[in-house]
């Protein structure tokens, strides 16, 4: 199979590059830098994960999500429209759907993201889902939740940082529950879906198999580094006021990151896993941690 990948100098971009090669695919490295960028004709499928992260410091001006996420998008899907491609498959976000979640967040959700990001990616969606595809392509819109692995620079990595230096963990008091998808079970599921011509055309959730509390992960950490966890159960009202401060004057916690560490938000992947006739993805929410952060202990 011979696949067009945007964005492949990212996390994702790399992982699934390589791991789509190692199964004998061969990839061609799009960058739309070049505002006269074309993929190569004989492509069978476009994978589109180029796009601007979410800025949790928001520094960032609104209209450079549009620009990105929105635009781009656009222009490469209706290039496809035209071509002999078979398969466009666009990375959006959960958080084109929704910023919180209460119980679990499903594709049948009505979407309503709140910030320029989601919002961005949100009307990429829509702007796809409105043209009637030719006869032969599909269409599949990702929404994966936070993705990490080996060589993840995230808040993974801050989380990890913390618990190997022995600092005490102070958002123990916060009870949630989040779900997370590995960069492994990521790559299976994409491979899977181009293999597969059964699959239909649709908006489908990525996210591990069950999901784990920021409780759950610290003490993974703990365990995987070696380190006793130390969970301090600070009051919730006394850290909501350190980030709101944060806000104002860029600590490292602000409200932005106080939600991605101790909100609730739970993904169900079931429709992808009922479409590929699976039952359980390769790696289960804790087994695809611990691999990330025993990576992050080799490197430290």
């Amino acid at each position: 199979m011979k696949i067009t990948i945007t964005g492949a100098s990212g996390f994702v971009g790399q992982n699934l590059s390589t791991y789509l090669e190692g199964k004998g695919n061969i990839v061609e490295k799009l960058s739309l830098r070049n505002p006269n960028f074309c993929f190569r004709k004989d492509a069978n499928a476009i994978i589109h994960l180029a796009g601007k992260a979410h800025d949790t410091r928001n520094n960032s001006e609104e209209s450079e999500y549009f620009k990105i996420n929105t635009d781009l998008t656009k222009k490469l899907f209706d290039e496809f429209l035209t071509s002999n491609a078979k398969d466009f498959i666009y990375f959006s976000s959960v958080k084109a759907a929704a910023d919180t979640v209460d119980g679990i967040l499903d594709e049948t959700c009505k979407a309503d993201p709140q910030t320029a990001y989601g919002k961005s990616k949100l009307a990429a969606e829509e702007y796809l889902l409105s043209h009637k595809l030719p006869e032969g392509k599909r269409l599949f819109i990702i929404r994966p939740c936070m993705i990490h692995g080996p060589g993840n620079k995230g808040n993974l990595n801050l989380l990890y940082k913390v618990v190997e230096k022995g600092i005490p963990w102070p958002l123990a008091g916060f009870e949630n529950s989040r779900s997370f998808v590995s960069i492994d079970n990521l790559n299976f599921l994409i491979l899977k879906m181009l293999q597969d011509p059964g699959v239909p055309s649709g908006i489908y959730n990525f996210a591990d198999d069950g999901s784990l509390s920021t409780n759950d992960l610290v003490k993974i950490i703990s365990q995987a580094s070696g380190k006793s966890a130390k969970l301090w159960k600070i009051p919730a009202g006394l850290i909501g006021f350190v980030a709101k401060i944060g806000d104002a004057v860029k600590l490292p916690l602000n409200s932005e990151r106080l939600k991605k560490l101790t909100d609730s938000y739970v993904v169900s992947n079931q429709k992808i896993k009922t479409a590929l006739k699976i039952e359980n993805l390769p790696l289960s929410a804790e087994e695809g941690l611990i691999k990330t952060v025993k990576s992050f202990k080799s490197k430290s």
